[in-house]
């Protein structure tokens, strides 16, 4: 079992959550928090969604609306899951660099592109100067 696991009855997370099971219905049918359901389409809550519920009292005794509270819940899952891609990225990164060492050089072409390059390859610039004169009327 996890945080995620879907294991609490309706009562038992506004328990926990110290909530009115009106209050999560509520806040299920606006989108706030959305539980897992049965086969008999009975809600189900997990462990993350009465932490969930738990940030919503604070920031709603805070004085924050229903609308920013879910603005704040979104950006909250929008930085879990661009970490969680930060992650991924990272592992792939020193996989490659584990499985590859000093084969694969990258610099920023004369676009601001990404240009692969070998190892030990000076990229070539060029230096050229532009003189600018305005012509004689």
């Amino acid at each position: 079992m996890d945080e995620t696991s879907p294991i609490f009855v309706i009562s038992v997370a506004a328990e926990l959550a110290g909530m009115h099971p009106q209050t999560l219905r509520q806040y299920d049918r606006l989108g706030l928090v959305s539980p897992s359901r049965t086969a008999g389409k009975s809600r189900r809550y997990s462990m993350r969604d009465v932490v969930q519920l738990r940030e919503i009292a604070q920031l709603s005794s805070e004085g924050v609306s229903l609308e920013g509270i879910r603005r704040v819940l979104g950006l909250e899952d929008e930085v879990s899951a661009l970490r969680t891609r930060v992650r991924e990225l990272e592992a792939m990164l020193a996989d490659e660099m584990l499985n590859r060492p000093g084969r694969r050089v990258f610099a920023a072409g004369s676009a601001g592109d990404i240009v692969t390059i070998k190892a030990g390859t000076r990229v070539r610039r060029e230096n050229a100067l532009v003189v600018w004169r305005p012509l004689d009327r």
